[in-house]
């Protein structure tokens, strides 16, 4: 069954690159390529003149991304409702407590990022049941909604990171949307590193000017909070302190664990680059033309060569062929083996 399938897709590739012109039988590029994320105007317009046409009047909530939508109004409902439900058990919460609405956020933080310092822990069965919720809930939370929304802030960036990189170079408009393309996980992880520096160093002097810690203490406080280990030892104890540490431990949490995603991502991508070029620079041996030939008519054509060559490449695999086959089968209306008709939509 499965070469039936691979034959008839030979041979409608086949059948239709002998009806063009002998000079354009290449395989060239679809002409219904995705558009590109950055638009050229976006990256660098000459002359001062935008390639693009200038875009409707929005609202501000109009103009903010979906992604950010979605973290912003999760995020707030967290929140909302941690800081209410710890406000009103706040007297079987123990600890260093400063304020009862500022620790009760302080305390939704650090239970939803898991850095559990202990300078506030649930004291009765109640408060423990509800700290359980909110750390597997928020665990969610950051997992599925804060690391898209961190994700798509650092694609953003990625644009002006390769205009620094690249200064003395001035690349035009198709070069930088090349070079995201190829090295876009590469460019994610020095744009993550970064801001991950920052916030080390942020927080290290932070700790030192505010909460008056010694150096190697704030910047053993700050590594213990990024990685969520939260030994306890060195917390944020003053009103300023954990006011600062609500925006500062959410931030520097998401960003070392995107940062080891992309890491990840990386290494993966990098196996599979090497993979193709292996695949595109051995040679063909006779075993694997007669694999190639999947009419077994004793010739491999170009279509059948391609094939091949996807599949080995594991850019597709026989679902994928398959499930192309039923589209282009759906299409064929007359059971032709190809699609003459007329494809084009009308006022």
């Amino acid at each position: 069954m499965e070469n039936d399938i691979e034959n008839s897709l030979s041979r409608k590739l086949l059948s239709t690159a002998s009806q063009l012109d002998p000079k354009r039988r290449r395989f060239r590029r679809c002409k219904s390529a995705p558009m590109a994320e950055y638009l050229p105007s976006e990256i660098n317009p000459r002359n001062g003149a935008s390639l693009t046409a200038p875009p409707p009047s929005q609202s501000l909530c109009d103009k903010i991304h979906p992604s950010i939508k979605k973290v912003g109004i999760y995020l707030f409902l967290y929140l909302t409702i941690g800081t209410t439900c710890f406000y009103f058990v706040g007297n079987q919460i123990k600890g260093d407590k400063i304020d009862g609405i500022l620790d009760s956020v302080y305390f939704c933080i650090v239970t939803m990022t898991t850095v559990g310092y202990g300078d506030l822990v649930p004291n009765t069965a109640p408060t423990k049941l509800l700290a359980c919720a909110f750390v597997f809930s928020g665990m969610a939370l950051v997992g599925l909604t804060l690391s898209k929304g961190a994700d798509y802030l650092v694609e953003k960036q990625e644009m002006l990171l390769i205009k620094a990189m690249h200064m003395r170079e001035k690349l035009g408009p198709t070069e930088i949307l090349e070079e995201i393309e190829t090295n876009k996980v590469r460019y994610k992880c020095l744009m993550t590193f970064s801001f991950l520096v920052v916030l080390i160093t942020v927080g290290t002097v932070f700790l030192v000017l505010v909460e008056k810690l010694e150096f190697v203490d704030a910047f053993y406080c700050v590594c213990s909070t990024v990685t969520t280990l939260g030994y306890g030892d060195k917390s944020f104890s003053t009103k300023y302190g954990r006011v600062f540490a609500i925006v500062w431990i959410l931030t520097s949490t998401v960003c070392l664990a995107q940062l080891l995603c992309y890491i990840a991502e990386f290494n993966t991508e990098k196996k599979q680059k090497e993979l193709i070029e292996y695949v595109l620079t051995r040679k063909m041996t006779n075993v694997d033309l007669e694999s190639a030939d999947l009419d077994d008519d004793g010739s491999v054509g170009a279509a059948e060569f391609v094939i091949y060559k996807l599949k080995e490449m594991g850019k597709i695999n026989q679902e994928d062929i398959s499930v192309l086959m039923d589209e282009f089968e759906n299409l064929d209306v007359d059971q032709s083996g190809t699609r003459s008709q007329p494809y084009r939509c009308t006022g």
